[in-house]
């Protein structure tokens, strides 16, 4: 008699062929047009299931009980676990992401058992980041939300009308962290402080530049006086005579907000023009 085997039989003894020859099983790819983020890499052995991205807005629950909801261009990308792969508990998942956002100075502003979030401040752009945990480890979902940094708008007429009011005006032009060099999107406000001392020939100005508190004192004054004549140099570039003009670093000794926080590290990091 002819013995039939059952279909999972047959494929049962496939699989322990295919073993036996050390052949690798077919591993899923990921989902066509997606990859992943360029902040951060996948967990090992990990596929991606769906992704999307596009301007929208996302719900951050913080640790306060609060939530916060961010607008920006914004990536989901869900990662499923490779069949038959070792499957890493939803704490390794949260910690490995938890150490990234860590590692590119960002904050960890909420926690949970099953995900976190945080948020990272760096070279003029913020994002904020969300990964939720499911199905123990074997899916998890990675959010951020990128937010340009805002361009200060501040014309000639608004530099002039403060600096006769108050004396002085506090300007937020963009540099690269720990570097002197004027980044592009700010020469519009150099073009508007030149309007300023072009539009008022007995106008004279001290530039003058501060820190946060990350770094030295000392490191930081001799930053915030760099800074102050880069725009200095910017400003005589464009014409406007070098005597019109002092340029002086005070580093972090004159703080206008909190420097515990990151908002007010960021109002700090100013150079003011005060009216001589």
């Amino acid at each position: 008699m002819i013995k039939v085997m059952k279909p999972r039989l047959v494929m049962l003894g496939i699989l322990l062929v295919l073993a036996g020859t050390g052949m690798a099983l077919a591993q899923e790819t990921d989902a066509e047009g997606c990859k992943d983020h360029p902040m951060f890499t996948r967990m090992k052995n990990y596929y991606i299931s769906e992704c999307k991205k596009r301007f929208d807005s996302h719900d951050f629950s913080l640790t306060d009980g609060t939530e916060k909801a961010v607008e920006g261009q914004t990536t989901t990308i869900s990662y499923h676990l490779q069949e038959g792969a070792q499957q890493p508990s939803p704490l390794q998942i949260r910690r490995n992401y938890e150490n990234a956002i860590k590692s590119l100075g960002g904050t960890i502003l909420c926690t949970s058992d099953l995900g976190l979030c945080g948020r990272i401040l760096k070279n003029g752009k913020e994002a904020w980041v969300d990964i939720q945990v499911y199905n123990d480890g074997n899916i998890y979902q990675l959010t951020i939300v990128e937010i340009e940094a805002m361009v200060q708008e501040v014309t000639a007429d608004a530099m002039y009308d403060a600096l006769s009011k108050d004396g002085f005006i506090a300007l937020y032009i963009n540099f690269d962290t720990g570097k002197s060099e004027i980044k592009p999107e700010a020469q519009g406000t150099i073009d508007q402080i030149t309007a300023l001392m072009k539009g008022h020939d007995d106008l004279k100005i001290g530039i003058e530049g501060h820190t946060d508190n990350v770094g030295t004192p000392a490191s930081n004054k001799t930053l915030s006086e760099q800074r102050a004549k880069s725009v200095m140099a910017a400003v005589v570039a464009k014409g406007v005579a070098a005597a019109r003009m002092t340029a002086v670093g005070w580093g972090q000794e004159k703080p206008i907000a909190d420097n515990r926080s990151e908002e007010g590290r960021a109002k700090n990091r100013r150079v003011e023009i005060v009216k001589k």
